[in-house]
């Protein structure tokens, strides 16, 4: 084989693996938008999302600017950011928060039944009991009755809603396990 030729398909290989300008500047745009995002987002959700701490300080400054041309060169800082850090777990903190991911809507659905079956029955409490241990089961049965009394009455379901708080942060505290094991074994019933 020529040396000639050689050089010259690894070139063209070159070319074929780096990506093109535009598909830089769409990947520079996509980064900028995400950081958008995480500029948009409350302090409490913002302290939820792992990133590194220049990028943090620069998303809570954007926060703060209110002139136009200011944010827009603190958007492209925080799109310059985002280049260094790895976007991926943002992303997924992002949906995540945002309840787009599978795994966060399947948790709630789970949630949601969990809540259903103890407004049925008030045996579901032995049950949260055991995917549950730290539940305070005392609570969990006053706000089952309030939610009931709550239907009877027509009145707004705030107990019914802070049911589901509750078991959203004992979901939460346990890693998400323990709900999946307890569905697991009672999706029969």
């Amino acid at each position: 084989m020529h040396p000639a030729r050689h050089n010259e398909s690894d070139g063209i290989d070159d070319l074929v693996a780096r990506p093109s300008k535009s598909q830089k500047k769409r990947d520079s745009l996509a980064l900028q938008d995400l950081g958008g995002e995480l500029v948009g987002l409350s302090s409490a959700q913002l302290a939820r999302i792992e990133m590194p701490d220049a990028l943090r300080l620069a998303v809570r400054e954007a926060q703060r600017i209110s002139s136009n041309g200011a944010k827009r060169r603190q958007m492209q800082y925080i799109g310059r950011l985002m280049r260094e850090a790895d976007a991926a777990p943002i992303q997924a903190a992002l949906d995540a928060i945002k309840g787009v991911s599978a795994a966060a809507k399947a948790r709630e659905q789970r949630l949601e039944r969990l809540r259903a079956r103890l407004i049925e029955n008030e045996q579901a409490l032995a049950d949260i009991t055991i995917a549950f241990p730290s539940a305070d089961l005392q609570q969990l049965r006053q706000l089952r009755r309030n939610a009931l009394k709550e239907q009877e009455a027509g009145k707004p379901p705030r107990a019914f809603r802070e049911i589901f708080r509750l078991l959203r942060e004992l979901d939460q505290s346990a890693g998400n396990g323990p709900a999946r094991a307890w569905e697991d074994d009672h999706d029969d019933r």
